[in-house]
């Protein structure tokens, strides 16, 4: 009984080790945890807030002019297919700018460019157009049609562009460690270089946290602002 005992003892510490090592490390760290989890939110906040002002408004302004939007979803593709670190790299040695949030910040801010505005582009289109005549036959201005009209039809296909949008920044945002930015990312970081899993699945578990709240949040806000007849048709879609 006592070997069977100390037989399972010994399993357990050994897949305590192995699987859940990382609980112990956020226990740990935990004063350290709290700080580099704040930070990241922040970032992730701060670079959608200044997200959402710049990419709507330019997703809407290709909406109504065409030729700019070949060359806006242009300049998107090339932004979105260069690596993480350059960008963040092509910043830090921009006079004012240097290690830090700030760099970070504009470098997320420019990977947030393509998802958000295709969509905003996506979801002002996909409003049929004897909707809009109907709308011009009450004798609405463009403007009215824009924000009564099209914005609220659009909103589930700018909705879904926003919550990608906010999933890879809260996934990228872990490679501005490499430029003096202290979050989670640091873990991961610190991990690979120290051969430390448990460093690694800790800050990769916290990052997934922060994307799937962040995901539901959105989806409730989604839920409150989109009319009740869209959400119906986007789910029997």
């Amino acid at each position: 009984m006592i070997g069977l005992l100390s037989g399972n003892s010994g399993w357990l510490a050994n897949f305590y080790d192995q699987y859940l090592g990382f609980i112990a490390f956020i226990i740990r760290r935990w004063d350290q945890v709290v700080e580099y989890t704040l930070n990241h939110f922040s970032l992730v906040l701060t670079v959608m807030f200044f997200s959402l002002i710049l990419w709507i408004s330019v997703g809407l302004l290709i909406s109504r002019y065409e030729k700019l939007a070949n060359t806006a979803f242009g300049l998107g593709n090339i932004l979105f297919v260069i690596p993480s670190i350059s960008v963040f790299g092509i910043f830090i040695t921009i006079p004012m700018l240097g290690l830090g949030r700030t760099s970070a910040a504009l470098a997320l801010i420019l990977y947030a460019m393509m998802p958000m505005v295709r969509n905003v582009y996506r979801g002002i289109k996909s409003v049929e157009w004897p909707i809009i005549e109907a709308g011009r036959g009450m004798g609405m201005s463009a403007r009215q049609i824009l924000f009564q009209i099209q914005i609220p039809m659009a909103w589930p296909i700018i909705f879904a562009g926003i919550r990608v949008t906010v999933v890879m920044i809260t996934g990228i945002a872990t490679v501005a460690t490499y430029i003096g930015e202290r979050n989670l990312g640091r873990f991961i970081h610190h991990g690979i270089a120290r051969e430390s899993a448990d460093m690694i699945i800790a800050g990769a578990i916290l990052v997934s946290v922060i994307a799937i709240l962040l995901d539901y949040l959105l989806g409730k806000i989604e839920s409150r602002i989109t009319s009740p007849g869209l959400l119906r048709e986007q789910d029997h879609n």
